[in-house]
């Protein structure tokens, strides 16, 4: 089991739960698939991406259960991030839990499941 991870905002998750599915927000509409994240490269996502963001959250999903649209393309520092060519339907959501900020605004993502 892989696990794979998705850091978006609450409204962004609140309306892909309304819809059935999630297609992507920001830069992955611009890029034509939805970003995710292992749990190693998680933190520096967050801290890139997502520093000082409020309303945050944190979805994780079985990486294994997303079939041949998933695909591991080289990103940041030549890592292999996983990359989704395809809406992902909310229920493939294993789990979604709000994100805090640290002192310095820094998401705390807590303890990820690799």
């Amino acid at each position: 089991m892989t696990r794979i991870y998705k850091l978006l905002g609450k409204a962004d998750w609140e309306a892909a739960k309304t819809a059935g599915q999630f297609t992507g927000a920001g830069v992955d509409l611009e890029d034509g698939y939805i970003h995710f994240s292992t749990a190693a490269q998680c933190a520096e996502t967050a801290r890139r991406y997502y520093m000082g963001r409020t309303e945050l959250m944190i979805l994780e999903v079985e990486g294994d259960g997303l079939g041949e649209a998933l695909k591991w393309e080289p990103s940041r520092g030549g890592d292999l991030f996983p990359h989704l060519y395809r809406p992902l339907k909310s229920s493939e959501a294993i789990s979604a839990r709000d994100v805090s900020l640290d002192s310095a605004g820094v998401p705390v993502l807590g303890d990820l499941a690799p």
